[in-house]
Formats: C-alpha cells, sequence, structure tokens
C-alpha cells in the first residue's frame, strides 16, 4: 500500500490528513496519509535519508530547508524558494510548490476589484508563494515582517496611508492557529474598512481573530480551507507520478 504523509512542526491545527482519508476512501484508493510532526531540523535530514513514503506534503517550518535537501527541484519551486510536496520517483525526492496553484486559484474565485495593492504579513515560505503569484497576477504588493528585513516593512510602519491604499491583506503566518487562537498579527485594526479584501492562510479555527476583527469592521474575508483543499488535490496529481 502507498504511504503518503505530511511533515512540519506542529501538527496538531493540520486538516491535511483527514482530507486525505476522506479523498481515499471517496475514490476508493487503497493509501494512506500520515502526520508525522518533526520538531527539529535533524529529524527531518534523517528522514528524508530513509525515504519510507512515496510522497509527502512540506509545512512550516520546513518549507524553505528542505528546498537544497532533495535530488530535484521542479523550476518553479526553485525560483520562489519554498517547497511543500516532495515525490518518490525511482529513490530520487524530487520537490514541488503546490501552494501557488492553491492561492492563485483562491484569489481567483474571490472576484477581486482591479488595481489592487497588497500587504503580506509575514516573509517565510508561505509569503514566497503568495508573492509569485501576485508577480503573476501584477498585483503589487508590500512585505510586512516583524523585524526589520530587507525589502519590508514593520508592523510599526503601518500607517493609515498604508492601510488605505492596500486593500488587499494576506496574512501568511501561523499566528492565531489553533491551539494559540487568541493570538493576532499587531496591525492597526482601525483603520481596515469595507473596501479591504482579509485572506488568512490559517484555517483552523474557520475564523481567527484576525479575520473576526477585520469582519467586524465591514471587510470581506476568507480563510486558508480552499486554498488547502487545491493545494492537497494538486499534490495527489503529483503523487501519481510516484515510482518506486
Amino acid at each position: 500500500m502507498q504511504q503518503f504523509g505530511l511533515i512540519g512542526y506542529p501538527l496538531t491545527h493540520s486538516f491535511s490528513a483527514e482530507w486525505f482519508a476522506n479523498f481515499f476512501r471517496k475514490h476508493q484508493i487503497e493509501a494512506n496519509y500520515t502526520a508525522s510532526p518533526m520538531a527539529s531540523r535533524d529529524e527531518v535530514r534523517q528522514f528524508l535519508l530513509h525515504r519510507p513514503w512515496q510522497g509527502f506534503n512540506v509545512t512550516i517550518p520546513y518549507k524553505e530547508f528542505i528546498l537544497p535537501l532533495l535530488d530535484e527541484v521542479d523550476s518553479i519551486a526553485r525560483e520562489v524558494g519554498a517547497v511543500n510536496c516532495v515525490v518518490r520517483r525511482k529513490n530520487k525526492l524530487i520537490g514541488y510548490n503546490t501552494d501557488i496553484l492553491g492561492f492563485e486559484q483562491t484569489l481567483q474565485r474571490w472576484n477581486l476589484p482591479e488595481q489592487l495593492q497588497a500587504l503580506i504579513f509575514g516573509t517565510g515560505g508561505a509569503s514566497k508563494s503568495v508573492q509569485y503569484v501576485l508577480k503573476k497576477m501584477q498585483i503589487p504588493y508590500i512585505l510586512v515582517s516583524r523585524n526589520e528585513v530587507k525589502d519590508a516593512i514593520t508592523y510599526a510602519d503601518l500607517n493609515q496611508e498604508f492601510m488605505a491604499s492596500h486593500h488587499l491583506l494576506i496574512q501568511t503566518t501561523p499566528v492565531g492557529t489553533f491551539p494559540d487562537t487568541e493570538h493576532c498579527i499587531p496591525i492597526p485594526y482601525h483603520y481596515i474598512r469595507s473596501h479591504h479584501f482579509v485572506f488568512d492562510m490559517v484555517y483552523n479555527p474557520d475564523k481567527s481573530k484576525f479575520l473576526s476583527i477585520c469582519e467586524s469592521a465591514g471587510a470581506r474575508i476568507k480563510n486558508g480551507l480552499e486554498m488547502l483543499h487545491c493545494q492537497a488535490e494538486a499534490s495527489w496529481r503529483l503523487y501519481q507520478t510516484a515510482e518506486d
């Protein structure tokens, strides 16, 4: 029986195993999908050495870390600098990025207005996928980080002008994810208006504190569940190309 799964840490919030279990049951596919939390980079290295699964997904905090450890990386994933899906072919591990497709499809189904500008909260692997899609869609963006990093502003820099001119807000960090649902990123929420479109990659809980506050201010909101489903379907298409 083919074995697939998810690596990252922590994984208590993840719905991936449930999604794949339902998918396999619905389509009568004989396969397993296991969520395997790995608390250290050494655990990930050991896992890659043994290569026990035909394919697996990668989540926080290893989407960038894993890239140079793979035998091959798809050109788009290499350009983005983040991998979230790995397939084993003839004992080679090949990395891909299905987050890109998942996020792009989610935005396309949202009927966004034209001439948008975006703020992207976070600069990690998930943020890199978002940046790739926004460039493709020709949506200008500014990165916002909790730390002072190159090509980004900090949360402390956000003011009324930034919030008023950027109507698409995209939250790519794990802040607010179950079980730490009382936390949210420190933005000036009092500048949120009805013209804002607010996307949070967090999908557990269904409505994060970040989304709840923005919705109460009149913004249109969307969580990351649809993106999860889209990228999982794309991952399965890649898994079907696995070879022992």
